[in-house]
């Protein structure tokens, strides 16, 4: 036989063998894969069993096993030979196909008995995606068991190579390769060395079912220089989650030490892991940390606790506890449509913690440490929460802060409905918001003097009415508040008084314009706006001096709180408000994107009487006029952003308060932002003026001309992919009245082909006399694992728009490799 063609062989064939030739067919004319299932297949017309369809993104990569063992093999070749049934011989050019598995050669048999095929002579296989090139091949069509003889093989899921002595397949998933080696480096040619980084081992089991590669007598070479040796190595060749030991991480802290943390991770079930995290520091000891995470389909939650026995520095056990849950209950019991617990819990051994160990849980970093149990519930228009809520104040003798109050517990009913009728008027926003609040606090002496401790209840209940008149062109709406509380106390106030009442109307009404026309500016069309809006509040005055200060607090002044009806957060401090609120913006839009390329806008509150209502130590306002707010924002050019804010007080002449921030950002992995800050003393604020600058940059745009950087052969999504480049990360935080660094993260980041190496110094004052200093190294090698520290979270939380430069990419489908 002569003249290449192509020859079509079965054996047995069976009802399931043309099903899968049909199953074949399909898959190769449509992007829909179909699959047997029980749940949902169908049945024509004739009684014959058809499979159900189901939507999928990518072709069909697991055919059905009863489906799969009886799929069709075609060869192809400049000669064939064979018997029916028994053997084929392909000669010159051989090709053969079966389902997920391609195999070229020079010369290819198959033994139909067995159904076992031998290839020779520049040997490559496809399976599922991977590619193995050697000399000899012998494999099991059916059970895909077989051998390869010095191979070198690529993966598909991670773009893993190496090559082996001889690669010994146990099963469809599981290859053994002898005396190998593995890298996610691109496979050099023969004239260019070693790839930057490989693993090489006595023996490596690559199990492509559990996404796991294990290493027996494993050396991990960076440059050529061993860098790790392991009796035995266990890797991931995707993402998957699976038991084992994480990548140590290294710190070096200027209080605590060297800091070795070494992470075990215990993938316990799909719904279920833990992480264990001992760490090593030289100056304090031994910290045992862990984390446990459930996921269930009605509740989730976290929970992270470290336990030190004897920190050296402080003489002490030292330990922290944050667990988070939320949960949705059945509903039904209640007569509700939904019911609901949460709790977040965060505990630590002493004030200095949060201080001490940075990095050991966000929750557990601030001074305020909230703990709260709650449970919640709600039908149609009716909504209710009932909760305990404490908090646990870590005080610092340079700068205390006064301790909130607990509530234990808080109740918390909501009544209400949008756009309704009431008599004979539609469209009439209304609700009833009710609260019981009993509080507590266990202050401290040292901090008593700041607020006076008045345990005691509140009762409170809020009815609001409103009804909006709108327009394209124009809105009105007017709304009315009745607030009326009640407060019962555990011991007497110092008028003798143990309970207190209080009732306050609000009246309130909202007006504003829209006008807009087509207009032409620096020679592009816009769409400009002018919107004007005046807001009349008026609260009578009622005295409050009297009543405990439990949740108020004064609003900062700005755009958003200067249309508000009430000057204080919380409800102990109801502000006595005459005023009107005057503004209007600006807007330049793009007709047709909507995209907002200029904003301007100014607001101040002109009162038509004195406000007395204050806060206990404040004074009260007399001023006819605010100050006044303007605000800014353009990105005429989406490479460009700028933002600005002023306060100015028109009595001194002067702002009040400035911010100022600009941001470069023309392509991925290139930003530069700043912003200016200034603060002048008044009110509870202290005064602060700061620069502050950030940026993420490639150092090779120095020496590169504008035409490499932006070369598409080497550029993929504003990107170099292949080439070795530098980029300059950094963040500083600068105070100029005291004339010194406040924050500092200044780092240098390599990007390899398949290597990243980072460096970065972090200098961040954790109070007013106590300053933080870390040096973060780390090595991450694509596909394999990190060695080191971990700046990415400080790089992630101190630099604005920062990217990571190897974006997580989807696994490609095994369709793509074939040739």
């Amino acid at each position: 036989m002569s003249s290449p063609f192509t020859h079509f062989f079965h054996h047995r064939l069976t009802p399931a063998a043309w099903a899968g030739r049909a199953l074949i067919l399909g898959l190769s004319c449509a992007t829909l894969a179909t699959a047997w299932a029980d749940e949902g297949a169908g049945v024509s017309d004739v009684g014959i069993p058809v499979p159900a369809l189901k939507p999928s993104s990518l072709l069909l990569e697991r055919l059905p096993e009863e489906v799969r063992r009886d799929v069709p093999t075609f060869v192809t070749g400049d000669r064939i030979d064979g018997e029916p049934n028994i053997r084929t011989l392909v000669e010159g050019q051989a090709v053969l196909r079966r389902h997920d598995t391609i195999v070229k050669a020079h010369k290819v048999e198959v033994d139909h008995r067995i159904n076992e095929a031998k290839a020779t002579g520049g040997v490559t296989i496809w399976r599922n995606g991977n590619r193995f090139d050697g000399p000899e091949l012998q494999l099991n069509l059916d059970t895909y068991v077989g051998f390869f003889t010095q191979p070198q093989y690529q993966l598909l899921r991670n773009d893993g190579q190496g090559q082996a002595d001889r690669v010994d397949f146990l099963s469809e998933d599981v290859s053994v390769a002898h005396n190998a080696t593995y890298s996610t480096c691109p496979r050099p040619e023969a004239d260019e060395g070693t790839p930057d980084w490989w693993i090489s081992a006595r023996k490596l089991t690559l199990n492509q079912a559990e996404d796991v590669g294990e290493a027996e007598g494993g050396v991990l070479y960076f440059k050529g220089i061993p860098l790790l040796a392991a009796p035995y190595v266990s890797f991931p060749l995707s993402d998957k989650r699976k038991s084992g030991l994480l990548p140590p991480t290294i710190n070096l802290d200027n209080i605590s030490g060297l800091e070795y943390t070494q992470p075990y991770y215990w993938n316990i079930a799909p719904n279920l892991d833990a992480t264990f995290y001992p760490t090593l520091m030289t100056k304090r000891g031994l910290d045992l940390g862990g984390e446990f995470r459930y996921l269930q389909p009605t509740y989730n939650g976290t929970m992270r606790g470290s336990w030190m026995p004897d920190d050296r520095l402080l003489h002490a056990n030292r330990w922290g506890l944050t667990a988070q849950h939320q949960q949705q209950l059945d509903p039904s019991g209640l007569g509700m449509s939904a019911l609901g617990l949460r709790w977040n819990l965060n505990r630590v051994s002493d004030d200095a913690y949060w201080r001490d160990f940075p990095k050991v849980s966000p929750a557990l970093t601030q001074r305020l440490l909230p703990n709260e149990l709650a449970l919640s519930g709600q039908k149609g228009a009716f909504a209710w929460t009932a909760g305990l809520y404490k908090w646990q104040t870590l005080q610092d003798a340079a700068a205390p802060i006064a301790a909130p109050y607990d509530r234990e517990p808080q109740i918390d009913l909501r009544w209400g409905e949008l756009n309704q009728r009431v008599g004979a008027v539609a469209g009439i926003d209304w609700s009833l918001t009710g609260q019981y609040s009993r509080f507590r606090t266990p202050r401290t002496p040292s901090v008593t003097a700041l607020l006076a401790d008045i345990h005691g209840a509140r009762s409170l209940a809020i009815a609001q009415l409103s009804k909006t008149w709108q327009t394209p062109g124009w809105f009105v709406r007017p709304k009315a508040q009745l607030h009326m509380t009640h407060y019962s106390f555990e011991q007497a106030l110092w008028n003798g008084q143990r309970s207190a009442s209080r009732v306050l109307p609000t009246l309130s009404l909202d007006s504003g314009l829209v006008f807009e026309r087509p207009a032409h500016f620096f020679g592009r069309d816009v769409l400009q706006t002018l919107e004007p809006r005046a807001m009349y509040v008026y609260t009578p005055y009622k005295n409050q001096s009297y009543l405990p200060v439990y949740d108020s607090a004064a609003k900062d002044f700005n755009f958003g709180t200067v249309w508000a009806e009430n000057d204080f957060g919380g409800h102990d401090r109801i502000s006595d408000t005459h005023a009107l609120t005057i503004g209007a913006s600006t807007r330049l839009i793009d007709p047709q994107t909507g995209a907002e390329a200029v904003r301007l806008g100014l607001a101040q509150r002109i009162r038509l009487a004195d406000q007395r209502v204050t806060l206990p130590g404040g004074v009260p306002i007399t001023d006819t006029v605010s100050d006044v707010l303007v605000g800014a924002g353009i990105q005429w050019d989406p490479k460009w952003q700028f933002e600005g804010g002023l306060q100015f007080n028109p009595h001194t002449g002067r702002s009040q308060r400035t911010t100022l921030t600009a941001r470069y950002h023309p392509a991925r992995y290139r930003v530069f932002s700043a912003a200016y800050r200034l603060q002048r003393a008044g009110g509870i604020l202290p005064a602060s003026e700061q620069m502050d600058v950030g940026w993420q940059w490639p150092l090779n745009d120095v020496w590169e001309t504008p035409s490499q950087a932006a070369s598409p052969s080497v550029a993929e999504g504003g990107k170099m992919r292949g080439a070795n480049r530098w980029y300059s990360v950094g963040r500083i935080n600068y105070s100029m009245p005291d004339h010194k660094v406040v924050d500092l993260v200044l780092g240098v980041e390599y990007e390899a082909c398949c290597w990243i190496g980072r460096v970065v110094l972090e200098r961040l004052q954790r109070s007013n006399a106590n300053t933080g200093q870390r040096i973060l190294f780390q090595l991450e090698f694509n596909g394999f694992s990190r060695i080191g520290s971990n700046p990415l979270q400080t790089l992630r939380d101190n630099i604005p728009r920062y990217q990571p430069l190897r974006d997580e990419v989807q696994t490609p489908s095994r369709f793509g490799r074939y040739e």
